[in-house]
């Protein structure tokens, strides 16, 4: 995929719900990670996470890791052992360059970031909800689990089909 000049040879979208007590590491509960070229897939649990020595996706030059806030993400890629990603773009700094001196109506986060823009996504209470469930840690009932793989997803599709495009408009 052609970013800006330097073709990747994959580019990723990726997102974890954690648990994070004050002061303390994450502990990622889920991962889902889009490839952008290939549209492939990856969800994982808190189980499966901890049993990988190194991240689902290329991390080399080669490839580009894409996140919103994605200091969150790498706090998760320590806590799990696994190396950094060599190209990172955060959503993040770039929305906050876009927008920094505007009135956003619905906040800096990654669904104020979606609304900016009329991208859809999950509402903001039922991401906080998640957000609290993450929290808790775990064990997670199936009905859980479901809630969470959806606000992930979200999140990662967030990522893939709009805010990524309106990044890469700019580069």
């Amino acid at each position: 995929m052609l970013i800006a000049s330097t073709k990747f040879r994959e580019v990723w979208s990726v997102d974890f719900e954690f648990s994070a007590p004050p002061g303390e590491r994450p502990t990622p509960v889920c991962l889902v990670a889009w490839e952008l070229s290939s549209g492939q897939r990856l969800r994982l649990w808190k189980d499966e996470l901890w049993g990988l020595s190194r991240a689902p996706y290329p991390t080399d030059s080669s490839c580009l890791f894409i996140a919103y806030y994605a200091s969150a993400e790498m706090s998760c890629h320590l806590a799990l052992s696994w190396p950094l990603p060599e190209n990172v773009l955060d959503l993040f700094a770039e929305f906050r360059n876009l927008s920094n001196g505007l009135r956003i109506p619905c906040g800096n986060g990654l669904l104020g970031a979606l609304a900016y823009f009329g991208l859809n996504s999950i509402d903001s209470a039922e991401k906080e909800d998640m957000r609290d469930l993450a929290l808790l840690g775990g064990p997670y009932t199936d009905a859980e689990k479901t809630a969470l793989d959806v606000c992930c997803c979200n999140a990662a599709q967030g990522n893939r089909n709009g805010l990524f495009g309106r990044a890469r408009g700019r580069t």
